[in-house]
């Protein structure tokens, strides 16, 4: 006889829960709502109720919680002098403006660029991560999971924990079910609202808004924005919560592309904790796995899993299985790790009696890094070579050129100057490439090296227009290079643009 069937015993023998409970284990009957076995193409959904746990884990996540939460509604609220006539607030999107301000840095439209480079280090370092660790950014970073997180602690904080929940979603309807329901709903609904107003302070000078909103006299779209943020942040977090995570997050799928077999997942190692079966305190370990069959992962995990059926597409990485299993094998004397961080190579490892280790470096991971590595590179060198004045120059399309009645040719062009300096400035303007060529501008008086004086506010873009005129004979083909040249007045930095002259058949 298998010394396992003696003490086993199923998910619903009251006898399972006596024996666990030698080892001051709660048993539970919890099963799995997203388990595989349970997969239909549609089903109703069944509320998830994720116990407390506590552990190194759990103490991650608060603290990961705690840093993203401050910084996201406390950035708008930080102060950084730029001097007389610009905003000081540290972080600000200003759509009138036409700025994006991050501290020392400020960018205009026309370097849009820099925006894109972020996201794509944002792109590659999650690509990094996850070929490293797995979905640890949806486990603890990402913002569904944050809000659903803070969600969750305004729930077990006014109904309790998950027996207690369960429970009082079972009664049956009275005052105080009534009262606990509408006072948790309406301590979400606040949270939602002033996640909608931090976001909105990224875009306007947060305390001047936050007075506004209070007094009821700031801009309609302001409330409108904040309620619309205000409506998403309720119904992903207070609502949808895994659901959205499930069905309408693309990167469960799209993660499975940037790992293999080397990358850390969350693992039940069944090789030691099969067979499985609930355990009396004093009976011996021989001939049995150590999972006690407790449940206690199923019953902490918010996505509804059962960490035991192998990796799954629900399944964040949030770790809080393992601090739930570890607490049960401190329990029962056995070690921990039971459920842990692991790769498919080192179980595989394990069940040969060979040494386990984690391979971090790879290819895959190598290729990623140095990705992040060049684009960075770039970022940062484009950021100190940043100049603080921009330079555009459009050719007139219609007519292409003009001949005058002296038998010259002559091209127009639209000249944008940028001046990004806080002080108004004179920058000159020359060409290059043409010789012979007269230059000429409305509005602007001819400096005395030749080209003309442009004099441009500061934060301001001007736009002049220009005139090149060429005499007939120099015009030896359809189209010449020209190069304009723009340089502060006595400065030697120099911004050029190349354009082409256009002219009649030689």
């Amino acid at each position: 006889m298998d010394s396992r069937s003696a003490t086993v015993a199923g998910p619903g023998d009251p006898g399972r829960a006596d024996i666990l409970a030698s080892h001051g284990i709660e048993a539970s009957d919890v099963e799995a709502v997203n388990a595989a076995s349970r997969r239909s193409f549609y089903k109703k959904r069944e509320k998830i109720y994720p116990k407390r746990v506590a552990g190194r884990f759990r103490l991650a996540k608060w603290v990961v919680m705690a840093v993203t939460l401050i910084v996201y509604y406390g950035t708008p609220w930080l102060r950084w002098d730029r001097g007389m006539g610009a905003p000081d607030q540290a972080v600000l999107i200003d759509f009138p403006g036409r700025r994006f301000y991050f501290f020392f840095i400020e960018l205009w439209p026309q370097e849009v660029y820099y925006i894109t480079g972020l996201l794509i280090l944002a792109a590659l370092s999650l690509f990094l991560i996850t070929a490293l660790a797995g979905r640890v950014w949806c486990g603890y970073t990402c913002p569904q999971t944050v809000w659903t997180d803070l969600f969750l602690v305004i729930e077990r904080a006014i109904e309790g924990d998950r027996n207690s929940r369960i429970k009082l979603d079972r009664a049956q309807l009275s005052v105080s079910k009534f009262g606990k329901k509408i006072f948790k709903h309406s301590v979400f609904l606040l949270v939602a609202l002033l996640t909608g107003g931090a976001w909105i302070f990224y875009f306007a000078d947060a305390p001047s808004l936050a007075k506004q909103l209070v007094e009821f006299t700031a801009p309609m779209e302001a409330y409108i924005f904040m309620g619309v943020f205000a409506a998403f942040t309720y119904g992903l977090g207070a609502i949808a919560r895994e659901q959205w995570c499930i069905y309408g997050c693309p990167w469960p799928r799209i993660q499975a592309a940037l790992t293999d077999e080397d990358a850390m997942a969350i693992t039940y190692r069944f090789d030691r904790g099969e067979p499985r079966g609930a355990h009396k305190k004093g009976e011996s370990w021989d001939g049995r796995g150590d999972c006690v069959d407790c449940r206690q992962c199923v019953a902490a995990c918010p996505m509804g899993v059962d960490i035991r059926e192998g990796l799954q597409l629900e399944c964040i990485q949030c770790a809080l299985c393992i601090d739930a299993c570890d607490a049960v094998m401190t329990k029962v004397g056995r070690p921990s790790g039971l459920i842990a961080y692991d790769t498919d190579v080192n179980i595989a490892r394990r069940q040969r009696g060979e040494k386990t280790s984690f391979r971090l470096i790879r290819p895959r991971t190598i290729i990623y890094a140095v990705l992040l590595a060049v684009v960075g590179a770039v970022m940062l060198t484009a950021l100190i070579k940043r100049e603080d004045l921009d330079l555009s120059v459009l050719r007139d399309r219609n007519p292409t050129y003009t001949l005058l009645s002296s038998g010259e040719v002559r091209n127009g062009y639209t000249v944008k100057l940028l001046n990004k300096a806080r002080l108004g400035r004179s920058f000159i303007l020359t060409i290059d490439g043409l010789d012979g060529a007269e230059l000429t501008g409305v509005g602007l008086r001819d400096d005395a090296d030749g080209g003309l004086r442009v004099p441009v506010d500061g934060d301001e873009l001007r736009s002049v227009r220009i005139f090149i005129t060429l005499p007939r004979m120099a015009v030896t083909s359809e189209s010449l290079p020209v190069r304009f040249v723009i340089h502060p007045d006595a400065e030697d930095d120099a911004v050029a643009v190349d354009s082409v002259f256009l002219g009649p058949k030689p």
